[in-house]
């Protein structure tokens, strides 16, 4: 193939596979499913609910907020800047294949270092609001984990770009787009039984009458589950939740026992409908295809910036920061198609139970136990929210009872 071919290869590909992917997302993402009434947190929550909530964000952004500047101002500062190749230099190590992975981890150690202070701030605010109940051996130890689970698949991904653009200076972009895809895929398959549990332990739900209605509710729903999973969130947290990861064989709906513990049967089965909306939607696989077209795009983006120099191990750094900055600039895009998937799933719990009032009622209580912000500023809402606010869930809920001919009066008194 001629040279020039082999250099407008890659901004062809990017042409096709960023197309793809607005393809993808414009006409697999659902836009509308009802029309809304206006979001309104004065109709269902009391002025000491909403104070509460006010207070907690009050106390909890600040740290929060420094803690994730800091994660990003880390990788980014070192990877634009000499730093990156000197710490590269500090290694000593004349074995590329090796000295990477000390470049990852000691940049991944680095990032965790210097957040943990402010994350242990944020960690004691939780506390004081009962919404943490773990013991700190516990979330040093979950850190310490999420740090090697992370380092160990930025490992993987160096090692691999690196490998092939060495072994081919002009195509390694080709295989290696194909190599992310396939990545992604693997994961997503894999990490119901590999990564969850290295954070919680499940058991099948006991025989008894909750469990039998789970499963006739699937039956009817037209999803095949052969078990329901309790997850020990309670050791770590009280807020209410469940969900549903993996697909094909790893397919799974888990349950929290703060959820069965806290919440009335009628709103774990909403919350459980709720998930089987999920699972017959196949938003898991949807989403790890989804997934694996950004990969493949973000490769060949990859290879429009750097070129060859991708072969460089000591550009190990850089190249940390550039998937950083890519995966942060790409997150409003994918919080905006993940709150319709959620707003879906949330119309297919009410099309699956007909009981918008206790649907209200869910969402209110869920709110109120897990302290779920209620008007987000519109950057946080744009960067950091993949669900509705609770106020625009309850919405959803008072739309399609209106639909039906049914009335949710407001929560609130006036």
């Amino acid at each position: 193939m001629s040279e020039r071919a082999a250099k407008l290869a890659p901004a062809g590909a990017a042409l096709v596979l960023a197309a793809a992917l607005a393809v993808v997302i414009i006409t697999t993402t659902p836009w509308h499913l009802i029309d809304l009434p206006k979001p309104d947190a004065a109709l269902d929550f009391s002025a000491a609910e909403i104070d509460k909530q006010n207070q907690f964000r009050h106390e909890l952004l600040p740290w929060s907020t420094v803690s994730w500047v800091l994660s990003l101002l880390v990788p980014l500062t070192i990877g634009f800047s000499p730093l990156g190749r000197r710490l590269y230099a500090v290694t000593r190590i004349r074995r590329w294949y090796l000295a990477v992975p000390v470049v990852v981890l000691a940049l991944g150690l680095i990032a965790s270092l210097i957040t943990l202070p402010t994350d242990a701030m944020a960690e004691r605010v939780t506390r004081k609001y009962g919404l943490s109940t773990e013991a700190w051996d516990l979330w040093l130890r979950d850190r310490l984990v999420n740090w090697l689970l992370l380092s160990l698949a930025l490992v993987a991904i160096s090692l691999g770009l690196i490998a092939l653009a060495k072994r081919w200076k002009t195509w390694w972009w080709a295989p290696a787009a194909i190599a992310c895809a396939v990545l992604v895929l693997g994961v997503s398959f894999a990490y119901p039984v590999i990564v969850e549990p290295r954070f919680n332990d499940f058991t099948s739900m006991p025989a008894g009458a909750q469990r039998d209605e789970f499963i006739q509710l699937a039956k009817q729903d037209g999803v095949p589950i052969k078990d329901v999973l309790v997850a020990d969130a309670s050791k770590r947290t009280t807020t209410l939740n469940a969900y549903v990861s993996g697909f094909g064989s790893t397919r799974r709906l888990v349950v929290y026992d703060t959820l069965l513990k806290d919440a009335t049967p009628a709103q774990v089965r909403l919350v459980v409908a709720h998930e089987l909306g999920h699972a017959a939607e196949d938003d898991v696989l949807h989403g790890t295809l989804v997934g694996a077209l950004g990969s493949a795009f973000a490769i060949v983006l990859l290879r429009l910036l750097l070129g060859a120099r991708v072969s460089d191990p000591r550009g190990t750094a850089l190249l940390l920061a550039l998937i950083v900055a890519g995966t942060t600039l790409a997150s409003p895009v994918q919080n905006l198609v993940s709150r319709r998937i959620e707003a879906r799933a949330d119309y297919h719990s009410l099309q699956l139970t007909k009981d918008p009032t206790d649907f209200v009622e869910m969402q209110h209580e869920l709110s109120v136990k897990n302290i779920s912000g209620l008007e987000p500023s519109r950057w946080r809402y744009w960067l950091f929210a993949n669900h509705p606010t609770p106020p625009e869930r309850i919405a959803m809920g008072r739309a399609w009872a209106a639909e039906h001919g049914e009335t949710v009066p407001p929560l609130v008194e006036k």
